[in-house]
């Protein structure tokens, strides 16, 4: 019994792709598509990575690079509204059931400004 639930915790450890920490943060995001912004929102986002929605993402490219700024609120900040300039690249793309495309992306760099 000791041995399966050993087996269970690194499995779970195992599977588990994040290395760092996310957290829940539903803020506006506009992704720079050459001279074109497309408006979207994160689902989930930490340091050096987030996952957001647009409505159309043809022209984004797994493996290549992206550009966005996310827009976060002072209910979320916990003082004044500022921008997160981030340049990345997208891992993966996803089409939800609610005709959205799930983009996870790792944040190669970013600025703050208020």
């Amino acid at each position: 019994m000791r041995v399966t639930m050993l087996m269970k915790q690194e499995t779970n450890v195992d599977n588990e792709r994040r290395v760092r920490q996310r957290f829940k943060v539903n803020a506006p995001l506009s992704l720079q598509i050459g001279d074109q912004t497309a408006p979207g929102f994160t689902r989930d986002l930490s340091n050096r990575g987030v996952y957001f929605y647009l409505t159309s993402a043809d022209s984004i490219e797994v493996d290549g690079r992206v550009e966005f700024v996310i827009d976060l609120p002072p209910e979320i900040t916990l003082s004044s509204r500022c921008q997160i300039r981030c340049v990345g690249k997208a891992l993966r793309k996803e089409t939800t059931q609610t005709d959205l495309t799930g983009i996870a992306a790792e944040i190669l760099d970013y600025s703050i400004s208020r």
